[in-house]
């Protein structure tokens, strides 16, 4: 790492870790909980690299404790995680599993133990499969289901937990599982995702409704995943389906949940594929958040098509064409992922100047794919270190550009079960050994540790 200036963070600046409870938690079924979407899709042969599946992933169901200890040791003020929706109601309506809730109270009561602040995030895409099954969020009636849910979280750990998001990353939910099929639930069928991509915003505002009339002081979110759409390569893609792409990743849940409004532009792209938008939905949407979680790993760089390109179009992305992602750069995470905080800074620049009424930031994940081996007790990661310090670096100059950021989450605390790509890719400042399960943290791991420490770089 070249050398570079200290930074240092204003006084209070909130700084942690992030999870996923399917990612981590194995325990697929035990103490009563029901399967959720993830299972199926996981244990469905092809669908997930190598066989892989989450019933045992990081085994944090059984390991809390040391978790959370080996958490504390690394300084971390906030703990994100996701509260696995069939753990505590099984079957997602109804029935209400004790087991189940008994786990995240016992989490949280640990967490609050270390001095550590829990941010629990009510969806991370493991829908239960009993709501699957009568329609997921293709359904309307899920959103009061997801309404009844938020109310009974609220109930039972709002006494101890005040910040909490709804949805993580709906756009990939929506898109990924029901428009190119890549996650659960597995669906190609684009009028599908666009009536997800609605349902999940208008339960959110439900729940924040739900939530907010079970206990007042919480604060609440949600967790959104935008990304510059940026021109790279040749030939130029089309200016007017750039900005669709724009539309479907970012615009469509900044402008609703901020102004009460879905893009005209996309609306009329979609046409009958947004036929699931009712009147006064946006108004329900539209809830005053108490903050806003960004997620950001990189920009989507593109190009036109070329002769030798298909041009069945861009499943994720429905009503675009003639667009296709830009080839990987030379220098690229694990993901295949191309490194750009000048990006990073360019995006919440453009939503503290595009969204007059945006409320405070908390970077809720940000984290990079790389495979490096644990070698003699240590485990040496210099390309994430990098990778870190550059994306904080383009924070503080977002932040002294005005841009209201209160905290920033890793992703992720430990290597875990990457979806559809399993095991395979590493995000962890802490390495786990998939045979063994023990954790190693890796240098990142300590170099996190002494940024938190200083609430700036060195």
């Amino acid at each position: 790492m070249t050398d570079r200036s200290a930074i240092q963070f204003p006084d209070g600046f909130l700084w942690g870790a992030a999870t996923a409870s399917y990612q981590i938690e194995g325990a697929a079924l035990e103490g009563g909980r029901g399967k959720s979407v993830w299972d199926t899709f996981s244990h469905t042969e092809g669908k997930v690299a190598k066989g892989h599946t989450g019933d045992v992933a990081c085994d944090h169901y059984h390991r809390l404790d040391d978790d959370v200890a080996m958490m504390a040791d690394l300084g971390l003020q906030s703990y994100r995680f996701s509260i696995s929706w069939s753990r505590v109601m099984p079957d997602g309506r109804g029935a209400v599993n004790a087991v189940g809730l008994a786990f995240y109270q016992r989490l949280v009561d640990r967490l609050l133990e270390h001095g550590i602040t829990p941010c629990p995030t009510l969806f991370h895409w493991d829908l239960p499969q009993g709501l699957e099954d009568i329609g997921g969020f293709r359904s309307r009636d899920t959103v009061s289901w997801f309404g009844d849910y938020a109310a009974l979280m609220a109930r039972e750990l709002g006494d101890r937990v005040s910040m909490w998001s709804t949805f993580n990353e709906p756009w990939c939910y929506a898109y990924l599982g029901h428009a190119s099929g890549r996650h659960a639930p597995g669906l190609t069928d684009p009028a599908a995702a666009v009536a997800v991509a609605h349902h999940e915003l208008l339960a959110h505002g439900l729940a924040l409704r739900a939530m907010r009339a079970e206990r007042s002081g919480l604060q609440l979110g949600i967790v959104i995943n935008p990304s510059n759409v940026r021109q790279e390569g040749t030939p130029t893609a089309p200016p007017e389906q750039v900005r669709l792409i724009d539309a479907i990743h970012n615009r469509w849940w900044f402008d609703a949940t901020l102004r009460g409004e879905y893009p005209a532009d996309l609306l009329a792209s979609y046409g009958p594929l947004a036929d699931a938008i009712q009147p006064g939905d946006l108004e329900v949407i539209a809830q005053p958040l108490d903050w806003l979680g960004i997620n950001y790993y990189f920009d989507i760089l593109v190009r036109g098509l070329t002769a030798d390109d298909s041009a069945d179009g861009w499943l994720e992305y429905p009503t675009v064409t003639g667009v296709t992602e830009a080839p990987t750069r030379e220098v690229h995470t694990d993901m295949g992922w191309p490194i750009t905080p000048e990006g990073f800074t360019a995006l919440l620049v453009r939503l503290h100047t595009d969204y007059p009424n945006l409320p405070p930031i908390h970077i809720t994940e940000n984290g990079c794919a790389y495979d490096d081996p644990v070698v003699d007790g240590r485990c040496a990661d210099p390309r994430r270190i990098e990778y870190l310090d550059l994306h904080l670096r383009a924070l503080r100059d977002a932040m002294q550009q005005g841009v209201d950021v209160r905290g920033y989450y890793q992703w992720s605390l430990m290597d875990n079960f990457e979806w559809a790509l399993g095991y395979d890719k590493r995000f962890g400042l802490v390495h786990v050994d998939f045979d063994t399960l023990e954790r190693t943290p890796r240098d990142s791991a300590f170099w996190y540790r002494d940024v938190i420490a200083h609430n700036g770089i060195r």
